[in-house]
């Protein structure tokens, strides 16, 4: 019998060394570092439906899910899916479509406002320094995601979460920035370019 060893070429790499080397090659031609997200996100609600099919029940999970930046930028994200991280995922990029800007002055609202949405009904008012947020479970973490500091709120009629949370961001919605506080914001801005226009005078030319 001839021998094995004869037949094998001495370049010939091992066929553990030739998977390493495979492995690590693929490892630093991989995906890139992913960045940390903007957005903060919490759960609001999950759960698990069903809907009847001709062969039987078929089951999903719903999540609804908040997002904001702490900043102003808010928004509610609905979405289904097989498993419940499929489901998060979805709704968070439901969410990110669906941004809207709150007004802020002081860390509260700028003024009360009452919204009905479907059986819920949201009131929001503001609130002076260091009071806090005075609202459930619900109501509380879109304000907080929204950088909402001082706010009184209360929740009639639905206790559904789903339907308190669309009924408090159509609430946000409504909000609408005082005419006093756009002018002061364009006096600023018009007397910041005033000074910037406006050319030293040095001393020695002033004597």
């Amino acid at each position: 019998m001839k021998d094995i060893k004869a037949t094998i070429s001495p370049n010939a790499e091992p066929r553990n060394n030739r998977q390493r080397r495979f492995s690590t090659s693929r490892g630093q031609g991989g995906r890139s570092e992913q960045q940390p997200d903007e957005f903060d996100q919490k759960i609001i609600d999950i759960a698990r439906v069903t809907r009847v099919m001709a062969g039987g029940k078929r089951m999903r999970f719903r999540a609804c899910v908040a997002i904001g930046d702490h900043k102003g930028r808010v928004a509610i994200g609905l979405a289904k899916g097989l498993d419940v991280t499929t489901a998060v995922n979805k709704a968070v990029n439901q969410a990110k479509k669906s941004l809207i800007t709150v007004p802020i002055i002081n860390g509260t609202i700028p003024h009360e406002v009452r919204q009905k949405s479907d059986a819920a009904i949201i009131i929001l008012k503001p609130a002076t320094q260091g009071k806090g947020i005075i609202a459930g479970s619900v109501v509380r973490i879109i304000l907080e995601l929204a950088g909402l500091h001082n706010v009184t709120s209360k929740m009639i009629g639905s206790h559904n979460k789903v339907n308190n949370a669309k009924c408090t961001m159509k609430a946000l919605q409504s909000l609408k920035k005082p005419v006093r506080q756009d002018k002061q914001d364009k006096n600023v801005a018009t007397a910041d370019s005033a000074k910037s226009s406006k050319k030293v005078v040095p001393a020695a030319a002033k004597a």
